[in-house]
């Protein structure tokens, strides 16, 4: 807020951006040996604000940031090119409406009236006054410099998988059996080597793929368009409207369709936010199929920082399934059946809640039921609803979810059997499994979705069963590791707030932890069969 010396009139007002093309943190020279200073870069311009205003005296000056709604409005059925109208609403983004003020206490109420008034802000609870510096993302930065080694957790290497080599021909070990594949602590080269390999190898006649969010300089990109290259049939959905990666998935899709791939932009009123890889190969005894299905995106980068699961298989039921969805998302017609997947957002919704009545059922009749789910959100009403019959049934239900929960624990004769914990850890916990006793014949699925009603109802997403033995043991010890975590978890209170747990009388587990030490371990065991691949056995509380 400015007075003019020259001229007697009104207070002026004037923001000076804070410029992104410096460093916000800068350190102050110091004598001393044992600490440093720092100061942050709008510090300075607000010290140093007088010399900007030459002829005017600086009455007021504070920090803020606003945050504006950055969802694109877009008539997808009227729009003639996808593509170019997205890059025109990606223009407009900045000058969105403005949904939240944060301005540094202490502040004057004069000049918040007038920011609040500019601004168009028209309820006061979206103005948060904050004490202290505004917007904590420097702290990332700043236990990135040099000698704050003491603020980062200790690096981890993701390890490979003990038993896909990728020195060895990929697609004969994957003919032989499913890979389960856990990232960030195995490494997901077996994914970016699946579709180099399919890319560079003679007996490889098609790949398809859904990509939502991919790195910013992605290998698998690379190795499509190469494919295309050789001459090899490639299909890839490009999901354009992946929120903020909009841009990125723009030039991709560009630099594929140059490159001689078919490029599809999804569905009409749809986000396709599914994640599957089909393979097509030409082998001595016919067409062989070959699938990868995950949780995560195929985004090498995020692959280290998130948890995340994913099956490699050429089963044929998969092949033929997975087959179905990219003649789905093609605009072919949807088969007569399906042998393995569950796809949003058609069957899916009903697929869960069928799965969640069938325990109840067990617990109506006398039999132990149970059901395991791990998920970013649970908002839905209708699988909520689900739940809370199953629960006041006797179904013991156990929810690992790292966000949004809207159930509610402990209420009498409904969710008492119910449990909500959250895992907050040094990975983003981003994998989406769900269990199911099943009277003793155990169902385990793994997902793109989460139990929200963009999920199952605006989202092409997939329901894909783990079947292979072997691999359905690890996903369940994953669960149950998860379950028996001490340290990073929260658990979910009937007043709805979260509480550490009680860690009196048991033993200390940090299940991320936990999981580096067992891929490191199983590296160095892998040529032992007769070892256990885990650490220890979790007691896994099936009644």
């Amino acid at each position: 807020m400015l007075k003019d010396k020259r001229k007697e009139k009104p207070y002026d007002f004037a923001t000076v951006q804070v410029p992104s093309v410096l460093p916000r943190i800068v350190p102050i020279p110091s004598d001393s040996i044992t600490s440093k200073t720092f100061i942050l870069l709008e510090q300075i311009i607000e010290k140093n604000i007088q010399k900007l205003f030459l002829n005017y005296e600086v009455k007021e000056a504070h920090p803020y940031r606003i945050m504006r709604n950055a969802d694109l409005s877009i008539d997808e059925e009227e729009a003639a090119d996808l593509l170019s109208e997205i890059e025109n609403k990606l223009k407009k983004r900045k000058w969105g409406e403005v949904i939240r003020l944060e301005i540094e206490e202490p502040f004057d109420k004069h000049l918040l009236k007038i920011l609040t008034k500019e601004l168009g802000i028209k309820q006061s609870s979206d103005i948060f006054s904050i004490n202290g510096p505004i917007d904590l993302t420097f702290l990332m930065k700043l236990s990135g410099l040099e000698g704050f080694d003491h603020l980062r957790y200790q690096p981890y290497t993701p390890k490979p998988h003990p038993n896909l080599s990728l020195e060895k021909n990929l697609f004969d070990q994957i003919a032989s059996k499913d890979f389960l594949l856990h990232h960030p602590y195995q490494s997901f080269d077996p994914v970016v080597e699946f579709v180099h390999s399919a890319a560079c190898d003679p007996n490889v006649l098609a790949i398809k793929m859904t990509l939502y969010r991919v790195s910013s300089n992605s290998p698998i990109i690379s190795s499509l368009a190469t494919a295309a290259e050789n001459g090899k049939q490639v299909s890839v959905l490009v999901e354009l409207k992946a929120r903020f990666d909009e841009e990125n998935n723009i030039n991709w899709a560009k630099k594929l369709e140059q490159a001689g791939c078919h490029v599809i932009y999804g569905l009409i009123g749809l986000k396709t936010h599914c994640k599957i890889t089909l393979v097509v190969r030409k082998e001595e005894d016919g067409i062989r199929r070959y699938v990868h299905l995950g949780t995560g995106n195929y985004n090498d980068s995020t692959a280290k920082l998130y948890t995340d699961l994913g099956i490699l298989t050429a089963k044929p039921s998969y092949g033929e399934d997975a087959t179905a969805v990219f003649n789905m998302l093609s605009g072919y017609s949807e088969p007569l059946s399906w042998h393995k997947l569950t796809l949003a957002p058609i069957w899916l919704r009903n697929k869960f809640l069928e799965l969640i009545h069938r325990e109840t059922q067990n617990a109506k009749d006398g039999k132990p039921a149970k059901i395991i789910a791990k998920m970013n959100s649970l908002c839905d009403a209708t699988i909520i609803a689900a739940l809370y019959e199953a629960s006041a049934a006797g179904v013991q239900i156990e929810l690992i979810i790292r966000g949004i929960c809207c159930l509610k624990v402990g209420i009498e004769g409904i969710s008492e059997n119910i449990t909500v914990r959250s895992i907050i850890g040094t990975f983003l916990e981003h994998a989406r499994i769900y269990y199911f006793y099943n009277d003793g014949y155990e169902e385990v699925y793994m997902s793109s979705a989460d139990w929200m009603p963009r999920n199952l109802d605006r989202r092409v997403e997939i329901l894909f069963p783990v079947e292979a033995e072997e691999a359905k043991a690890e996903v369940i010890h994953i669960l149950t590791t998860q379950l028996q975590d001490t340290v990073k978890s929260h658990i979910l209170t009937p007043e709805g707030t979260y509480e550490k747990v009680d860690k009196r009388g048991k033993t200390l587990l940090n299940a991320q932890d936990y999981f580096c030490q067992e891929a490191t371990k199983s590296i160095k065991e892998a040529e032992d069969s007769h070892t256990s691949p885990y650490l220890f056995t979790p007691k896994f509380p099936i009644p």
